[in-house]
C-alpha cells in the first residue's frame, strides 16, 4: 500500500474501550502527523465501524489483532482486514511458516494500493529474558526475535513488530527493505508503565526503525495534539545534521 497521507512515520495507539473516546482523541490529532492503532481492546468492543469512522477523519490505521491460528483462519481474517480498507494489519510469527505464507497469499489478488502491509509480531515489548524461559522459550529476547524476524523475512512479509532495542540487529541482518515497527516508545521524561525494551523517538530513529507506536504518551496527556508535536519535533531535531 502506498504512504500518501501521513507525513511522520508515528502511530498512535488508541489503546481505548468505546468509539467515542477513539474519535474524541482521533479529532484532538492530526492524520498529517500520524496514522492510528486499533487493537483487541476497540475492535472487540465496537467492531469494524469504527474503522470507517477514522478512515472519514482521514487517517490510516494499523489493526493490530495479531492474528494466531491454523493457516487457514488466519488467511481469512488476514483478507477480511484488506477488506475494510486497513493500511497495515499483523499475525504473530510464532503461528509458523505456513500460517504466514498463507496471510501473504490471502492478499495477492488486492491490488497494490488497495493491499495493506503484513507484518509479524515477534517478542512482545513486555516480555524480557525472564518471562521468555517462565513461557519455555530458552532464548533472550534478541535470540527469539532475531530467529523469528528471519522467518518472518523468509516468509515475504513486509516486516516485523520489534522492539527499539532489537532494531539494529534486525537491520544487519535483513536489511534495509525490511520494514521495523517498534512499540515501546517512549519520549523523554516520560514513564515507561509496563513496558521493558525501550527507546525514546530520536534513538529509535538513530537505530533505524521505520515506524513507531506511540499511546499513554500521547493518549493520556492533557493535550494530545501537543505531545505529539512535541514527538515530532524530537524527531525532526534528531535529523538534523551536526554541525
Amino acid at each position: 500500500m502506498t504512504d500518501n497521507v501521513c507525513r511522520y512515520n508515528i502511530i498512535v495507539a488508541l489503546d481505548v474501550d468505546n468509539s467515542g473516546s477513539a474519535l474524541d482523541l482521533a479529532r484532538q490529532l492530526d492524520p498529517q502527523l500520524c496514522r492510528l492503532k486499533v487493537g483487541k481492546e476497540l475492535f472487540t468492543s465496537c467492531g469494524h465501524e469504527v474503522i470507517g469512522k477514522l478512515h472519514s477523519l482521514g487517517y490510516e490505521v494499523f489493526l493490530d489483532l495479531k492474528f494466531h491460528d491454523i493457516p487457514n483462519t488466519v488467511a481469512k481474517a488476514v483478507r477480511a482486514a484488506a477488506n475494510l480498507g486497513v493500511w497495515m494489519v499483523n499475525v504473530h510469527a510464532s503461528g509458523g511458516r505456513a500460517m504466514m505464507i498463507a496471510a501473504k497469499e490471502a492478499l495477492e489478488n488486492y491490488p497494490e494500493e488497495q493491499r495493506p502491509y503484513l507484518i509479524a509480531v515477534t517478542a512482545l515489548t513486555s516480555l524480557d529474558a525472564t518471562d521468555l524461559l517462565e513461557v519455555g522459550f530458552n532464548y533472550t529476547p534478541q535470540q527469539l526475535v532475531k530467529r523469528l524476524a528471519v522467518l518472518t523475512h523468509d516468509c515475504g512479509l513486509n516486516g516485523v513488530v520489534c522492539s527499539s532495542n532489537e532494531v539494529q540487529l534486525l537491520r544487519s541482518t535483513l536489511g534495509n527493505d525490511f520494514m521495523l515497527v517498534t512499540p515501546g516508545i517512549r519520549p523523554l521524561d516520560t514513564s515507561l508503565d509496563d513496558q521493558k525494551r525501550t527507546m525514546t523517538p530520536a534513538e529509535a530513529l538513530a537505530a533505524g526503525s521505520d515506524y513507531l507506536v506511540i499511546g499513554r504518551p500521547v493518549t493520556r496527556s492533557s493535550n494530545p495534539l501537543k505531545s505529539l508535536r512535541g514527538i515530532v519535533a524530537e524527531m525532526d531535531q534528531s535529523r538534523l545534521p551536526e554541525s
